[in-house]
């Protein structure tokens, strides 16, 4: 993400390419979806998750025709690169003016698609791992540039605010409790306040805080290296992952078939759907990383109707986990993190599984912490990169890694309110990479294509929603979308 064309690595099947990218989706802002669905209403939750997922396919389809386009130029620009090395070779032979004439001439001459029909399809081939990054470096000019980094960067603040209060609030759940340490004295319809005392004379924000220092501490000093997620880890927190959600989905349709449902949600509250948007939003998160999923599928005939097919088990995935828990707990005890709604006895039985589920986003999230903000820091020195210069070390070492880590910390210590976090990120943030960046892009490339390639070139892999309304509608969406979120806070805090 940080801007370049990076080694496309090794190559997949499309069914494993489907498998990875449904474990890119669907994350934490799953864990925050049915407190999200309580709060709106299930019919309106419903409207809006099938309509937002369908945005989100949409802008990936134009993602993956910008991402071939720009293979489609850099494969031009070697092409020509090694035709005037040729020509050069071909001059020193003979008169080097003449035959320059003559070349010059020739290429004035020949027209432009000459080359590029005879190998149209592969000119469009995604091979080249092209970063978001890069594309934008191509298509944008120097302000569009800046602010597609503006907004990637604000994304990834929002990202690794939301990990850093997750972890502590996981663990201060569970290990908080009125009587003690042990999750089952917990009351069934006990509402906790920050000011709760938690272990003798400390409060609960207080544990919550103390575990924040803990984890600044043991993931912070990662920030100042480089590190990457190894393959057998990545498969560990997958594993780990869908463990406990087909343990979640499972337990709430064992107590609804047993008569024990507590959730009796409304129909339909507007009152909740600025949350619920950019909870949407942010649980449909993918366009940012799409160059390293879909660029090592061995054969990319049919990726269209496997994106949609991804799409439409992602959107079922999510109904089930949402309404399973909706009807199974009350909306108002729904918690932020729908996995600490079963650290309770009268739930789940079993303390290793109780504990299992409740630390979970611990484990989860703690591998991904230095993933997103050794990105984040990549994406600060690509922003102020310069072509031929290098930074200082203290300004390499010390101070990108640092104003990566302070905001976010910082943004988590004032506010553990996940859905409100993991809301903002989406609406904002959120909506700039999954709906405004890919619009531009595949606008500008289509314009960018025909100019060089000519009018009647064709992208093998351009999107099926090809007519320019598509765009329009899109940006318009997203746009919409934005100042409706602004305009609900504004209102909700000039009423407080």
């Amino acid at each position: 993400m940080a801007g370049e064309i990076t080694e496309t690595g090794e190559l997949y099947s499309p069914y494993v390419g489907l498998v990875y990218m449904f474990n890119l989706i669907v994350g934490t802002g799953a864990l925050t979806m049915p407190k999200a669905f309580a709060t709106a209403g299930w019919l309106v939750s419903l409207v809006l998750l099938v309509f937002v997922g369908f945005m989100s396919f949409v802008t990936t389809t134009f993602a993956m025709e910008a991402m071939a386009a720009a293979n489609a130029q850099l494969r031009w620009k070697r092409m020509e690169t090694h035709k005037e090395e040729d020509d050069e070779d071909s001059s020193t032979a003979s008169d080097s003016d003449l035959l320059s004439q003559d070349n010059y001439e020739r290429a004035e001459k020949r027209p432009i698609l000459s080359v590029q029909r005879r190998s149209s399809a592969n000119l469009f081939e995604i091979t080249d791992r092209v970063e978001m990054g890069q594309m934008a470096s191509m298509f944008f000019n120097k302000v569009g540039v800046n602010l597609f980094y503006f907004c990637i960067i604000t994304y990834l603040y929002g990202d690794l605010a939301i990990y850093a209060a997750a972890v502590p609030v996981s663990l201060m759940q569970v290990t908080c409790s009125v009587s003690g340490n042990d999750s089952c004295s917990v009351d069934t319809d006990a509402r906790y306040n920050d000011t709760d005392l938690c272990w003798g004379p400390l409060r609960r924000v207080d544990v919550y805080r103390i575990y924040l220092a803990i984890f600044t501490v043991l993931l912070g000093p990662f920030t100042f290296f480089d590190v990457q997620k190894t393959k057998y880890l990545q498969i560990l927190t997958s594993m780990m992952r869908w463990i406990a959600f087909a343990i979640m989905i499972v337990l709430a349709l064992v107590r609804i078939g047993k008569g024990q449902g507590e959730g009796h949600p409304p129909l339909a509250n507007f009152l909740g759907v600025q949350n619920l948007f950019g909870v949407c939003v942010y649980s449909f998160m993918c366009q940012h990383s799409l160059p390293s999923l879909i660029t090592p599928i061995s054969s990319k005939r049919h990726i269209t109707r496997l994106l949609f097919l991804d799409y439409a088990l992602i959107l079922a995935f999510y109904g089930l986990l949402s309404f399973t828990a909706i009807f199974c707990f009350r909306g108002d005890s729904l918690m932020d993190m729908y996995t600490l709604n079963f650290a309770r006895c009268d739930v789940v039985g079993l303390a290793a599984v109780r504990f299992f589920l409740g630390l979970f986003p611990v484990f989860t999230i703690s591998t991904n912490f230095p993933i997103i903000a050794v990105t984040l820091r990549n994406n600060w020195k690509t922003l102020f990169h310069r072509e031929g210069g290098t930074y200082p070390w203290v300004v390499d070492r010390v101070v990108f890694p640092t104003i990566t880590l302070v905001p976010p910390i910082l943004v988590a210590f004032c506010t553990h309110d996940l859905e409100s976090l993991v809301a903002i990120t989406g609406a904002y943030a959120g909506t700039g990479i999954q709906y405004v960046i890919p619009a531009f892009l595949v606008y500008l490339c289509r314009k960018d294509t025909q100019l060089t390639f000519g009018y009647g070139t064709v992208n093998k892999h351009r999107s099926p929603f090809r007519h320019t309304f598509w765009v329009a509608f899109v940006l318009l969406w997203a746009f919409s979308c934005f100042f409706f979120v602004t305009a609900y806070i504004v209102l909700k805090e000039t009423q407080l």
